[in-house]
């Protein structure tokens, strides 16, 4: 079995908008596949990108891998697209190993970071400081999936700082678990963690600096595609280079969910607030409302 048919996941999705179709019918039943990875940010753009290809009439599904089969999968052609991938920084290893195999199309999303993070309340400043108060944070690092760039990063930022301190894998879910039990106790807590990310909005946290560029200077969340998608789904690969949004934009999809809103009503909410945007998207005058 392949490593998508293992994986896959068909997401529901749905709209409130009256749905688009292309005038002569042809997109209608053809198929876009997309791989993503269970981040916050990621599960939130995979939702909103499907939606807007379902309005213009393909079938889509969405299939959730780790980083690591992410990258794989666009290299065998398993799925057509992302929209999940940090480059340059946070995945840099798994883009230099794919690199040649992959469509490079480009960013969906600026101004993104990742780092170590404590909530406000924890006096240090900088990872240079953490061994000095290695016993506040049970000498540990919370992570997420051990597959994802931003843990290999920090296995990196252990060894650069010669860190007293062991990493944890867990999940992005588990993380966001531990850093609330943490915070409701006002207990010392050091988490993966990056920009976007609903967290931020729900408390008061901060990055700790990185004197010694550990985790780099900051990463855009970019949209890769299988070789081959651009001639053989054209439309579908012009929608997706198009595809671009906001910090503000991203995190009130992010919110919602968050907040106990289904992945697709929170996506179909954001679409129906922002029809300008859905419209500069999709582009091409021949699809009509």
């Amino acid at each position: 079995m392949s490593l998508i048919g293992i994986l896959a996941l068909l997401g529901p999705g749905c709209t409130d908008r009256e749905e688009i179709t292309s005038n002569d019918g042809v997109l209608n039943g053809e198929t876009v596949s997309i791989g993503y990875v269970l981040w916050d940010g990621e599960i939130a753009s995979t939702n909103v990108l499907k939606q807007v290809f379902e309005q213009v009439g393909y079938d889509v599904e969405i299939m959730a891998v780790d980083a690591g089969p992410l990258y794989q999968g666009l290299a065998k052609g398993e799925f057509d697209l992302t929209v999940s991938a940090w480059l340059p920084e946070t995945q840099k290893n798994y883009w230099d190993i794919y690199k040649d195999q992959i469509d490079y199309v480009g960013s969906n999303l600026d101004g993104c970071r990742c780092g170590l993070v404590v909530p406000a309340y924890v006096i240090i400043d900088s990872i240079e400081d953490l061994n000095g108060v290695k016993d506040k944070f049970d000498e540990t690092i919370v992570g997420i999936d051990p597959g994802a760039g931003i843990m290999q990063n920090t296995e990196n930022a252990i060894e650069m700082y010669n860190l007293e301190l062991e990493l944890e894998s867990s999940s992005g879910g588990g993380m966001a678990t531990a850093l609330k039990r943490a915070i409701d106790k006002e207990d010392w807590i050091v988490v993966t963690l990056w920009s976007p990310h609903w967290s931020f909005n729900r408390w008061d946290l901060k990055y700790l600096e990185d004197p010694l560029g550990a985790y780099g200077t900051g990463d855009h969340v970019t949209t890769l595609a299988r070789k081959g998608l651009k001639e053989e789904k054209p439309e579908a690969y012009a929608i997706a280079s198009r595809f671009h949004w906001t910090q503000e934009d991203i995190a009130s999809v992010m919110m919602d969910i968050e907040n106990g809103m289904l992945e697709d009503e929170a996506a179909s909410k954001w679409i129906s607030n922002n029809p300008d945007k859905v419209t500069e998207w999709i582009g091409e005058q021949k699809y009509s409302v």
